[in-house]
């Protein structure tokens, strides 16, 4: 498993009327990518190092090029 800052992690419910989980990954903390993570979990607000299991799996998103703003100004 790997993940990026900003990348959605969801964990799914393992039985009938449990919930899934989902939280936003702060931090990556181990190396490549790997876990565990940082994550700031969506129901609670939480913040805490997240050790994933088989029934996790993370969401990328892919990352926006920024904007270069053109000048407004109009040469005379």
């Amino acid at each position: 498993m790997q993940a990026a800052v900003g990348d959605r992690i969801v964990v799914r419910g393992h039985k009938v009327g449990q919930h899934e989980r989902d939280g936003e990954i702060l931090a990556v903390e181990g190396e490549g990518g790997g876990p565990p993570y940082r994550v700031r979990w969506a129901d609670t607000g939480h913040e805490g190092l997240f050790f994933p299991g088989p029934d996790a799996e993370v969401e990328h998103f892919p990352k926006s090029p920024k904007k270069v703003r053109k000048s407004s100004k109009k040469e005379s």
